[in-house]
This record gives structure tokens, sequence and C-alpha cells, in this order.
């Protein structure tokens, strides 16, 4: 069989949920595909019941849990498609969304990442994410994120793709290279859609291809936290640039410290204390950051007014 997609799936005990994704996955009217899942030293029953029920899925059996952004790396050096997509193993997609990824890189040559429609999983009529965005204030976003889905999002540009349900082309991925493994899970999908935008391939938003969500069902909480604290600021430092800063720093480095005070203010609260932590560890890390941030800005072959437009006001 000819493989021009693969699917890699990162997993982190996740045998309750994995049975409706690859089930799902079978069903699929696009059948030139590959499976991967890409095993963080889960300690439930996720290997055996890979082996046991779903033989046709290649796994590859981490040896420790190295995180969001490593497993999926993993799964992409492995793959044979031109296509490569990452799949949250607690998803479940539509028979037709392969085929509709495969359609819309087809239709958008410039585009070197898809974004599907993901929808709450048990609220279906309610949006996760039409692609996300990226403010200006150094935020991402989901957008649409909790409004009823009524087709008000058509197809067209956005910043980037969740990475719950991300498809990129395998020729961007060989130029830009693939996700920053330092930010182990939280914004490593913005930080490669920045790689991406920077030197001229486009995002776009395909409507038709469905994905259904468990929010926050192998993550969350306190670790989450720490994780978004900490690779906001990594993106400020490592990918956003000069003009953006120089046009923007009052609100980039206000909405840094709201957020800290804010977390001050529910200082009893784990998360809080997590993401105070975080934004310290951020920029604790400002000189590594900006080694990595030379290499990147050389490499930007776009305007400051393509930077201007694709962002959040």
């Amino acid at each position: 069989m000819t493989v021009t997609i693969s699917v890699v799936i990162p997993n982190w005990n996740g045998q309750d949920h994995l049975p409706t994704c690859l089930n799902s996955l079978r069903a699929q009217t696009h059948q030139e595909f590959e499976v991967i899942v890409a095993d963080n030293a889960s300690s439930d029953d996720s290997r055996e019941l890979l082996s046991s029920e779903y033989p046709e899925v290649q796994v590859i059996a981490l040896d420790h849990n190295a995180g969001f952004a490593a497993a999926c790396n993993a799964g992409m050096r492995t793959a044979l498609g031109g296509i490569l997509v990452l799949l949250n193993n607690d998803t479940e997609v539509e028979h037709d969304w392969l085929a509709e990824v495969a359609s819309a890189f087809k239709r958008h040559p410039e585009a070197g990442i898809i974004a599907s429609r993901m929808l709450l999983f048990d609220q279906r009529d309610t949006i996760h994410t039409t692609g996300d965005l990226y403010r200006v204030s150094g935020v991402p976003a989901n957008r649409g994120v909790w409004e009823r889905d009524i087709g008000q999002y058509s197809e067209g540009s956005v910043f980037s793709a969740c990475g719950g349900a991300a498809a990129y082309r395998r020729e961007m991925i060989d130029q830009i290279g693939m996700l920053d493994e330092d930010f182990f899970f939280s914004c490593e999908d913005i930080d490669l859609a920045w790689r991406a935008q920077l030197q001229g391939w486009k995002a776009m938003y395909a409507p038709d291809a469905v994905v259904y969500h468990h929010l926050a069902s192998t993550g969350g909480g306190p670790i989450a936290s720490f994780y978004d604290g900490r690779n906001m600021i990594y993106l400020l430092i490592k990918d956003v640039p000069g003009c953006v800063w120089r046009q923007h720093w009052v609100t980039i480095i206000s909405t840094q410290i709201s957020l800290a005070w804010n977390a001050v203010l529910a200082w009893r609260g784990r998360a809080a204390r997590a993401r105070l932590r975080g934004q310290l560890a951020g920029l604790l890390a400002i000189p590594r950051l900006l080694r990595k941030r030379r290499i990147i800005q050389d490499a930007r072959t776009v305007s400051d007014d393509y930077i201007s437009r694709i962002l959040t006001q």
C-alpha cells in the first residue's frame, strides 16, 4: 500500500481513549495512510491493547515520559507519508477527515499547515478551535472556543493548527524542523507555526475536516499551568520578531505582569503557584532562547507588513 498520510498519536496512559480514536481511523474513506502511536512509557495497558486489538498500528515504545513534543517527533521521524498529521489520543474523527485534509492541501499549495474543525466530544455543536490565533499581547488563542458551531468560520487563513489535530506538509517540516522538544507540551504547535510563518508557509483552516475532542482528559491542572506560563515566554523570546516587540512591547509586558499578578492573588491555588513558577522558568531561560532566536530570525523571509497581518489585535 502507498502511504500518503502518516497519523502520529502521542500516548500516555490513554488506554480508555485509544479504541474510540483508532476505530474512527479504521473507518476513513481515505485508506492510503499509516498510524503510529508513540507511547510515553504508559503505566496502564495501552501497549497490550495496541498489540492485541490494533496490529496495524506501529508502536514506538519510549522508555520514559518524554513529553508531547518528543513523542510526536519520534513518530514523525518514523513516518513515511508526505502529509504528517498529529492527533490526540482522546479524539474521534469523522470518516472523511483524512480525505478532507488531503483535499485542503491540494487546494492550497502555499499551505504547510492545515487546521481541522475541532468540536467538543460531549457537546458536538460547540467549538474547541477552528484554527489557532496569536495575539499581539503574546497570548495564543483557540479561535471560536466555546461558541456554538453554526458554520460561522469558513475556509481560510489562520495562524496555526491546534496540535491536537494538526496536519503538516512534509516539505515544510524538512525545511523548518520538527517540534521543539524544550516545550515538552503546550505552545509547541504555536512555536512551529511561528517558524513556518516566518519562512513564508501559510496555515489554512479546513472546516470539513472534523475532529471531536475530550478537553484535558490526559492533562491539565498545575502541570499545564506551569508549562503555559513558561512556554508563552518561550514564544515571546524565541519567535516574536522585533517589529512586533517595537510596536506592542507595552501590551506584551503588561499582559505578563497581569497574568503574574492574577496568580499572586490566587496564591492558595496550586495552578496559580505553578503558573508563577513557569513564568520564572521562562525568564531564567532567556539566554538559551536568545541563541535559538538568532537562528530563527535569520531564516525569516517575510515582511513586517505580512507579520502584522497574521496577528490578532
